[in-house]
């Protein structure tokens, strides 16, 4: 009784409720931005990692590399702390989401080039002998059949982001885990706590569940042909 009582406070979950929505409203928004900015800048670093000129080429692979080598916690952390020193003072959600975004940019640049990749180079010369200039045979022929490829490890990429907005707590960004950690501290019981995990694992679990269907319809369509 006393475990239920210190872990699974009804009352204190109750009380802690609409803190912990505010803290998950603002991880969505943290999250969706991210995707969004992280997605954009991806494929563009995708497209200069396979067709711009070497110099560019060669930039892209490094910006790819470090930032795929780097922990999101590490990039936040200069980003938030170490700016400043030279000017630049940013919000915590501005930090966590360019973070965020930096990060998920070099994974989607890294899933965008295997995608494109895949094409069989007889679909770039069918386009090529169609007369299509290069950004029109990219936006027509060659990156509607790169995305269904790219998909399912796409969506567990955006499932991972969801994930790593609890790193923005160690800005003091008021996402989940931070005002799960607020409540802990005001309240003295850890419940708040189990109410956010509930609540991650709520949100998260239907979007990990369509990563594995994803998967699966891919390897069944592979299959096929």
């Amino acid at each position: 009784m006393e475990l239920i009582d210190t872990f699974f406070n009804w009352g204190i979950l109750v009380r802690s409720f609409p803190i912990l929505i505010r803290g998950l409203g603002n991880t969505i928004l943290l999250g969706c931005a991210a995707i969004v900015f992280g997605t954009i800048a991806g494929l563009a670093i995708c497209l200069v990692r396979l067709y711009a000129p070497k110099p560019l080429r060669r930039l892209a692979i490094l910006y790819i590399d470090m930032f795929r080598a780097l922990p999101i916690l590490v990039v936040l952390i200069l980003i938030y702390y170490a700016l400043p020193f030279i000017g630049i003072r940013l919000s915590s959600f501005v930090s966590a989401a360019l973070a965020l975004s930096l990060v998920l940019a070099a994974f989607t640049a890294e899933v965008c080039r295997a995608g494109i990749q895949n094409i069989p180079k007889g679909q770039f010369e069918a386009a090529a002998a169609l007369g299509l200039p290069f950004w029109v045979a990219m936006r027509k022929v060659v990156l509607p059949q790169a995305i269904r490829v790219v998909i399912p490890p796409l969506t567990s990429n955006c499932v991972s982001v969801f994930k790593d907005t609890a790193l923005a707590s160690v800005v003091a960004m008021p996402d989940l885990l931070k005002q799960a950690t607020d409540a802990q501290a005001l309240m003295a019981n850890p419940t708040p706590l189990i109410g956010a995990a509930i609540i991650y694992l709520a949100f998260l679990w239907p979007l990990v569940r369509l990563v594995g269907y994803l998967e699966e319809r891919g390897k069944a369509k592979s299959g096929a042909h």
